[in-house]
Order: C-alpha cells, then sequence, then structure tokens
C-alpha cells in the first residue's frame, strides 16, 4: 500500500477568521505537522473580508470561499469539479479528506472517491437553540441523525473520551472513533512567567471566543461578587466574537466595567504575557471537546476552573490536582474565592497543570493522523482489490 501524501482538509474557518478559535488551530496545526512529514495538504475553508482567496500558510495552500453557511455548497462544488479537471482544485486527487464537523459535516463523502475521515470535537445539542428555532432543529436532526447514516462506514477523529461517549450515543460505532487530543504550541517568550511572580492585583483571566456558549457572562458575576471583598480583583477577557457588545453591556449592568479589561483578539506574544500574569483562568464553557486554553495557561503555572458539564473539560482538568471542576456559578464562584484566598493551594494546582500541559504536542497529535489514514487507505485497497 502506497502512503497517504495529498490530504484534503475541510473546515468551516480558519485561524485567522475573526471567528476561529481553538478547533481551527487543532486542524490547521495538524496541516502543518503533515506537511513537514511531505504530505501536501489543502484546506477549503470559508471567506471573511479582506481575507486572500488563497495563500500558503505553514505549508498549507488555503483555498477559501463561501460564508457560514455557502463555504459547504461552495465546497462539495469544488472537490466535485476537481473530479472532471476543473476548479481550483484541478489535478489534485486527494488520499484522505478530513471534513470536520462544527455542528454539521460538508458530507464530502458524498461526492468524493477518497476516504473520508471525520472530525468531531464535540456534539452541539446545547449549542444549537443559538441559531434560531428552525435552523437550530434541523442542523441538530443532520448532526444526530443524518451525518451518522452518511458516514456510517467512515471513520471518526474527536479529541476526548467524553466527546466519543456522545458520538456513540448519537449511533456512531466505538470501533471507528479515534480519540486524537489536542497538542499545545511551546510559550513564543523565554522568561514569560518572570511575570508570574510579579502580580499585585488578584488577576482573573478568560481565554475565549466571545459568544453566547462560552458563557463569559458567568465569569463577570464571579468578579462582581469577588470585588465586595477584594476591590483589587481583575478580570482579563482575551479573545473577540459577535457576543462582545453584549458582555460589554453586562458588565456595565453588574458593576464591574473598571474591573474588567476587553482585550480582543491580541496575538500569540500578548495572549500569553496576558496568561502570565493571571492567578487564576476560568472557563464557564457549556460545551468544549477538549479545552485548548487550559493547556495554554497550565502552560504558565495558571490553573483553571470550568464546569464539569461541558463535557471534555473533564479530561483536560483533573479535579483537585491540576484545576477544579464546579456545577454553575455560584459554586464557580465559591472555587474562584478559595484560589484567591489560598495562593499556595493555587500554585499547588499550577505547578500540576504545568506537568501535564508538557505531555502534549502537535508531533504526537500528527501522528495519531497519520495512524488512522493509514488504516482507512489500506481498507480502501482491500476493497477494492475485493472488487
Amino acid at each position: 500500500m502506497t502512503e497517504p501524501t495529498d490530504i484534503l482538509l475541510l473546515c468551516w474557518r480558519d485561524t485567522d477568521h475573526p471567528q476561529g478559535g481553538g478547533s481551527e488551530r487543532y486542524l490547521e496545526r495538524v496541516g502543518a505537522e503533515l506537511v513537514r512529514r511531505g504530505m501536501r495538504v489543502t484546506m477549503l475553508t470559508a471567506g471573511y473580508e479582506d481575507a486572500a482567496d488563497a495563500e500558503v500558510r505553514d505549508g498549507i495552500r488555503v483555498l477559501r470561499a463561501g460564508g457560514r453557511l455557502s463555504v459547504y455548497p461552495r465546497a462539495l462544488a469544488t472537490i466535485l469539479a476537481a473530479r472532471f479537471g476543473r476548479g481550483r482544485l484541478a489535478g489534485v486527487s486527494p488520499d484522505v479528506i478530513v471534513d470536520t464537523q462544527n455542528g454539521v459535516p460538508f458530507f464530502a463523502t458524498l461526492v468524493s472517491a477518497a476516504p473520508t475521515v471525520v472530525l468531531v470535537h464535540h456534539c452541539h445539542r446545547e449549542q444549537w437553540p443559538v441559531a434560531g428555532r428552525t435552523l437550530g432543529r434541523v442542523g441538530w436532526f443532520l448532526e444526530s441523525r443524518i451525518s451518522p447514516w452518511v458516514h456510517r462506514r467512515n471513520r471518526y477523529v474527536t479529541v476526548s473520551g467524553p466527546s466519543a461517549t456522545e458520538l456513540t450515543e448519537l449511533g456512531v460505532g466505538a470501533d471507528r472513533i479515534t480519540v486524537i487530543r489536542n497538542g499545545v504550541d511551546p510559550v513564543p517568550i523565554p522568561g514569560v512567567d518572570a511575570e508570574h511572580t510579579e502580580r499585585t492585583a488578584i488577576r482573573l483571566c478568560v481565554l475565549s471566543r466571545l459568544v453566547p456558549h462560552k458563557q463569559v457572562d458567568d465569569a463577570l458575576e464571579v468578579v462582581a461578587d469577588l470585588r465586595r471583598t477584594r476591590p483589587d480583583i481583575h478580570l482579563d477577557v482575551i479573545g473577540g466574537g459577535w457576543w462582545a457588545d453584549e458582555l460589554h453591556a453586562r458588565a456595565i449592568e453588574l458593576g464591574v466595567r473598571e474591573n474588567v479589561t476587553f482585550h480582543g483578539h491580541v496575538d500569540e506574544l500578548d495572549k500569553h504575557r496576558l496568561l502570565a500574569r493571571a492567578h487564576v483562568h476560568l472557563m464557564p464553557s457549556r460545551k468544549e471537546g477538549w479545552g485548548l486554553a487550559v493547556m495554554e495557561a497550565a502552560q504558565h503555572q495558571v490553573p483553571t476552573i470550568g464546569y464539569r458539564s461541558s463535557v471534555g473539560l473533564v479530561e483536560s482538568i483533573e479535579h483537585g490536582t491540576t484545576g477544579l471542576l464546579v456545577d454553575g456559578v455560584d459554586e464557580l464562584t465559591s472555587a474562584t474565592r478559595k484560589l484567591v484566598d489560598n495562593p499556595e493551594e493555587a500554585a499547588r494546582l499550577g505547578r500540576n497543570a504545568q506537568r501535564k500541559a508538557a505531555g502534549y504536542d502537535w508531533p504526537a497529535t500528527a501522528a495519531g493522523f497519520i495512524e488512522v489514514f493509514d488504516d482507512v487507505c489500506r481498507a480502501t485497497s482491500e476493497r477494492a482489490r475485493r472488487s
């Protein structure tokens, strides 16, 4: 069997997209590692204002077309045209397609003969209502019923055991699911943790896209409660998104606007500087597949407090060892107060978290994908020989 050399990645956003986040970073970091190992990697994704239609980034050929919803038919049309030697993918015959299911997949398996690997970070049952009643129902139907049936013979990759369990509950066979956990980028600033020892005011941070299901407003409520006894408390909100105006308004409503800094999108250097000076990282997200931000905070010995119900955080946070898992905003507040009032305990959790984070890297993540690619290509070759 010939090892796969041409890989096609499908994702509705890329990391430069205004709403790009951890799931997009995961896919692109894997793609960059595959390029380093000699593979040709192309990514189809959506366009956005001022974005180039095509570029090469970290060796990945990135092609953009369509918007939030139209990216799906545009990508399928591009794949289909390539089978007839036409369009932007003319001359490219992928050995494997990675179809990212952010709620719904691209359904590339319907138009391509190449084996498809479905990448799912987590299921979106809890998030679909944000899309509106009708679109939410249609989306959940596609995700929970149509996609498992269309991909009934395809392999799945997900990022945590709890996410794998969610897929099996939708009817995906456990033998077709491989868990490949996130890597983490090296800290880009040598010595940045020196800032960790120079902190004076109590600083909390949230590293997140600003969208409703990330529930950053719960972190604002924590600040509102703690500032009664700790007026020096401050929250750094790192990240942007379309829900930002609502969060600004909520901070004003709670009377904590002076205690919160909304940094918006920042570059990697500033992100790590902000993480390094935090005492505690809050992750009140309703749903996470894994929680890359947990590991990025951990690199600076900053423990995370997150919600047990968010699914993936039960693996990225080891409760009582590398951080704390809680149920609801009241417990989030009391747990934060516990660590703020007991810096020795916060430091213990942070040291353990840093050791845990050191065990993850992107080469290992990419190696997991290569094993899956080899398996699906071998199975495809065997079926072809039998037919």
